[in-house]
């Protein structure tokens, strides 16, 4: 087992921004800023002092990501890069040098597993649709599916290839397509993609990113449909509103013109979304609110509202394992009250949306929502709860002993 890198090898990146091991957020932030604007390579025309200021400038907010951390900022204070590379956090179960040490451990071997895999990154989802009342009224009770899945293959350090697909079905209609996608990295502040699209809409475009200041990025697209001529324009801007805060804008000009404002606020504990959006023919609104109760557990409510939606959803999900987490949510709606099952393991998805019934029966529609709850409830205290804590009992048991034989 590696030993602990000394204190004096991290000090690199409170060097970059002129402070002390000691300084305060506020003066992390400050001196962020300052050396922001300093090393911004927008204020430099000559080709070597630009090479050399975007250089500086992606160092300066390298350290300023890391430092305004208290999570990262801890680790890089014990470990340094070393520790921040391996994915090590720390939390209330992980204080003492030698667990902090085990998990340094476990996650280094485990990021040498994942160098297996960094030339494939895959993701995927499959959606699959049941409809009690089209059962009932003898029908099939599958109403739909859809699969969409994607691999992201890095070429070089600049290129990265995207292939993707998806095929749908709804009742005895279907589609498909199939994308690529090819982007580049021109500079550490902006990138350009190309895109083409078959299927029954064949579409091929291009989008632009580009980060105007330490706090805004900006994207512009175009897109021509290879199947009427049709062109579609957009542009977005995303800026930083406080640490924890972003509000984005996003324009549409083409068939289906539309504007959205929208916002996001996401720390520790809760994220909360919103977004207003107004198209040619239509409008809609929608916001979700997501509650961590722990690193295991979360509670989730959601609604949306438009010319052609009108729904309220609320559930929550908790994590089985180190890469799986289970999600139910109740969904009630102008199309019926129904189900939602989720199963998200690394980057696959499997989304079961159970249709219980079109009639808003307020008995129904209680008993939909309490019976599962009640279940839930009842399981968490009689199953889970004792389970988790004759687990805790009998390592805290092997402990003692493995204390008591030295």
């Amino acid at each position: 087992m590696a030993s602990a890198p000394e204190p004096e090898n991290g000090r690199e990146l409170y060097a970059l921004l002129h402070l002390s091991p000691d300084a305060s957020s506020e003066e992390v932030r400050r001196a962020y800023r300052q050396f922001a604007q300093i090393y911004h390579p927008d204020k430099y025309q000559d080709p070597q002092m630009k090479d050399v200021a975007t250089e500086n400038f992606q160092r300066i907010c390298e350290a300023y990501e890391i430092l305004s951390d208290d999570n990262k900022r801890q680790v890089y204070d014990i470990y340094g890069m070393e520790g921040l590379n391996s994915g090590l956090e720390l939390g209330p179960k992980l204080t003492k040098p030698e667990e902090i040490k085990e998990q340094l451990e476990r996650l280094r071997r485990r990021k040498e597993e994942e160098k297996l895999f960094k030339h494939a990154l895959p993701n995927g989802s499959i959606i699959a649709n049941f409809s009690v009342p089209q059962y009932l009224n003898d029908g099939s009770i599958m109403r739909g599916m859809a699969m969409l899945s994607q691999v992201e293959l890095p070429v070089s350090k600049q290129n990265t290839v995207v292939v993707g697909g998806n095929l749908i079905v709804n009742g005895s209609a279907g589609s498909g397509a199939a994308t690529t996608v090819l982007r580049h990295q021109l500079s550490p502040v902006s990138s350009i993609e190309f895109m083409a699209t078959a299927g029954l809409r064949s579409v091929i475009g291009g989008q632009m990113f580009r980060q105007i200041s330490p706090h805004s990025t900006a994207t512009s697209g175009l897109a021509v449909s290879l199947r009427d001529g049709s062109i579609n324009l957009s542009n977005a801007w995303t800026r930083q509103l406080s640490d924890n805060t972003v509000g984005n804008i996003q324009l549409v000009l083409g068939d289906e013109s539309s504007i959205s404002v929208g916002w996001q606020k996401k720390d520790e504990k809760r994220t909360a979304t919103g977004e207003v959006k107004f198209g040619t023919n239509f409008f809609g609104a929608s916001a979700h609110y997501t509650h961590r109760f722990s690193s295991k557990s979360h509670a989730r409510i959601a609604g949306r509202v438009g010319s052609t939606i009108l729904d309220f959803e609320i559930g929550g999900g908790r994590r089985i394992s180190e890469f799986s987490t289970v999600r139910m949510m109740y969904n009630i709606g102008i199309q019926g009250v129904s189900w939602k099952f989720e199963l998200h393991r690394a980057g696959q998805k499997l989304i079961i949306p159970v249709l219980l019934s079109t009639d808003l029966n307020p008995l129904f529609v209680t008993s939909a929502f309490a019976i599962p709850s009640t279940l839930y409830f009842l399981l968490q205290t009689y199953v889970v709860k004792p389970y988790y804590l004759k687990r805790e009992k009998q390592k805290t048991l092997e402990k003692m002993e493995g204390l008591s034989t030295q």
